[in-house]
């Protein structure tokens, strides 16, 4: 109900459809990723997947904070183990996964994205971990990803500050590969 698929040869386009929500993570999104993600790993005719989100403004805009905030404290651990295992699986698959990232990939979008063997931003992309200014850290690897994919001092600026850098910088970190306009991204 959260994601849209498609295939196009041996390629899964995996479309989070949530756009009224900035395509935000609940536990809906999670688990019907983990199961394409299944699917992916499982289809011998699949050779890859690209994640993306609905609409121009957001890849994913992190959590989906109202959502989050109505999980029992005592399922927030296990809520965020599961995202945790299902990023493990999208950075573990042995076929590629692309983030073709549309908007902001903030917090949890970000994450993702991170996860992805490999990034490519539309020049309106924006990357953050703002977790920060909630008083929380990166949930589901992030801390980890951001260090190993543009360095530990850049990294915890990012982290300790909560500062979104635009496509342009992205590239320049290391944190995405390619920059192309929003119209040519998914064929990139």
């Amino acid at each position: 109900t959260t994601l849209l698929l498609e295939t196009e040869g041996a390629t899964l386009k995996i479309t989070i459809n949530r756009p009224e929500a900035m395509n935000s993570l609940n536990a809906d999104v999670i688990t019907e990723l983990g199961l394409a993600i299944a699917h992916l790993q499982s289809d011998p005719e699949l050779r890859g997947a690209i994640i993306t989100g609905a609409g121009s403004k957001a890849f994913v805009a992190g959590a989906d904070i109202a959502g989050v905030n109505q999980i029992p404290a005592n399922e927030t651990e296990p809520f965020s183990k599961r995202g945790q295992d299902v990023f493990f699986s999208i950075e573990n698959s042995p076929k590629p996964i692309i983030a073709a990232v549309n908007g902001f990939a903030l917090g949890g979008g970000c994450e993702l994205a991170m996860a992805c063997h490999m990034r490519v931003a539309s020049d309106n992309a924006k990357f953050g971990q703002p977790e920060v200014n909630l008083g929380l850290v990166a949930g589901y690897g992030g801390t980890q990803r951001l260090v190993q994919l543009i360095g530990k001092g850049k990294a915890t600026e990012l982290l300790l500050t909560g500062a979104a850098i635009k496509a342009d910088e992205a590239l320049a970190l290391g944190l995405t590969n390619y920059v192309t306009s929003p119209d040519a991204l998914i064929a990139k």
